[in-house]
């Protein structure tokens, strides 16, 4: 149930056809898990906030530097040396005091992600690195949950959700991340952020954007992207999907799946 303030301060949401009364509603009673308050995490978190969704954790060991602020819009100058996902829990009782938040002040690793990903509905990914996002991929195909991940590089990103614990209507089961990128690349070969650079506002669109499917998965209106990655070229703002499907040899779902847990993981 709507209060009359959640009224005035969802209007904008609740005269859309496509949301209304009943997506709003939906909004309100779902809990979403943000893996990362960074560049990604950020804007995701801000703008899920800005909806209504009920209940919002983040998951992030890291304490706010001055190199964040130049595209982690969710903390400020004075945030710098604390904990970002207390800096977050600030930035969003200010937003939203509707919204129940969870700081999680630690790093998701294979003895807590099943534990931190069953208590929510959906789950997105804005981390930086393969390691964690193989490590949640699985997780939530072992906790039945979906996933939008986003993956940023220095003027492109990438965007899709995953579902591979659900069958599509043919009753084929989806594709998993395995599908889309069986094996992690080589060591070296893909420079982290502070070596190679990211533009910020790129990371504002793609963070934005992981909201935004989000709440099309939440309230349940239009193509969502599963079996579709979504890339940007900020350099040429080229916008282009690419489908995917199912690998049968995936160890997740395939024909013989070999993933029961997470003991491959650290």
């Amino acid at each position: 149930m709507l209060t009359a303030d959640e009224l005035e301060r969802y209007a904008r949401h609740i005269v859309l056809h496509e949301v209304g009364g009943p997506g709003q509603a939906a909004l309100k009673e779902a809990s979403v898990l943000v893996i990362g308050a960074g560049g990604l995490g950020a804007p995701a978190l801000m703008y899920l906030a800005a909806a209504g969704v009920g209940r919002l954790g983040v998951v992030d060991d890291d304490v706010v530097s001055l190199s964040n602020l130049q595209r982690q819009i969710i903390h400020t100058t004075r945030d710098i040396g604390k904990p970002k996902v207390d800096s977050a829990a600030e930035q969003i009782e200010a937003l939203n005091p509707h919204v129940e938040f969870a700081a999680h002040a630690t790093r998701i690793n294979a003895n807590n992600a099943l534990a931190l990903i069953g208590g929510y509905d959906l789950v997105l990914d804005g981390s930086d690195n393969f390691e964690t996002r193989y490590l949640v991929s699985d997780a939530c195909f072992l906790a039945a949950r979906p996933l939008i991940t986003a993956a940023l590089g220095t003027f492109d990103g990438s965007l899709t959700t995953i579902r591979a614990h659900e069958q599509n209507a043919q009753g084929e089961f989806n594709p998993t991340y395995r599908c889309l990128f069986p094996e992690p690349p080589p060591p070296g070969t893909v420079p982290p952020c502070a070596e190679a650079g990211v533009l910020g506002a790129l990371a504002g669109v793609l963070g934005s954007m992981m909201a935004l499917e989000a709440i099309r998965e939440i309230v349940g209106f239009g193509e969502g992207l599963v079996g579709r990655l979504l890339m940007i070229d900020a350099r040429t703002m080229r916008f282009e999907t690419l489908r995917y499907a199912r690998d049968p040899q995936n160890p997740l779902n395939g024909d013989n799946a070999i993933v029961t847990d997470l003991s491959g993981h650290r």
